[in-house]
Order: C-alpha cells, then sequence, then structure tokens
C-alpha cells in the first residue's frame, strides 16, 4: 500500500506547479507587450534623433554658407571703400587745381588791371 501513496502524492504535486502557469503566461504578456511598446519607443526616439541631426545638419550648411557670402560681402565693402577714398582724393586734388587756376587768373587780371573781377 505505501507504494500507491507515493504515486499518488507525486501526481498531486505536479498538478499544482502547473496551476500557477496562467498566471506567469499573462505576465509575459504583460512584459512582452511592455516590452514592445519601449522597443515602439525607441524606435521613434531614435528617428527624431536622426530627424534632429539632419535638422541640425542643414543649419550647418546654411551658417557656413552664411559665413562665406559675409566674407564675399565684407571684401567687396572693402574694395568700394578704397575706391571711394580714391575718388575723393582725385576730386580734392582736381578742386585744389582748379582753385590754384582760377587764382592765377585772378591774379592775372590784377596784373593787367582789369575792370573785370572774379
Amino acid at each position: 500500500m505505501a507504494p500507491v501513496m507515493m504515486a499518488a502524492i507525486g501526481i498531486g504535486g505536479n498538478q499544482r506547479t502547473k496551476k500557477p502557469a496562467p498566471a506567469n503566461d499573462t505576465s509575459a504578456l504583460e512584459l512582452k507587450k511592455k516590452n514592445e511598446e519601449l522597443e515602439k519607443e525607441l524606435r521613434e526616439s531614435k528617428e527624431r534623433e536622426e530627424e534632429m541631426r539632419r535638422k541640425l545638419q542643414s543649419a550647418w550648411e546654411r551658417l557656413r554658407v552664411a559665413e562665406e557670402a559675409e566674407e564675399r560681402l565684407c571684401s567687396q565693402l572693402g574694395e568700394l571703400e578704397a575706391e571711394a577714398v580714391q575718388q575723393a582724393r582725385d576730386y580734392h586734388a582736381q578742386i585744389v587745381y582748379l582753385t590754384e587756376q582760377l587764382s592765377r587768373a585772378n591774379n592775372l587780371l590784377h596784373k593787367t588791371g582789369s575792370s573785370i573781377s572774379l
């Protein structure tokens, strides 16, 4: 009779370990669902990061182009300033020359005793 009891105890023990399994299945499903959500969030985060990287690269390129344009404009401005200074010197020299000519003509008129006054 003792061997039969052992067999019955052994069978009963196996049934107890199988009953909690549905709870483990639920936990496993919840973990799987949570894992899928986290993976989705990770993918979305990587997509946002890549988009930000593209935007940063685009902004960096626009900045580089703007800096080059600024350098060209500064160079052109410097050339225009140099040209303006040269023109001002030329005009000043022309004014000095014409003033001297007018002064000589006026002196000549005074020496000749002409009544015309400039």
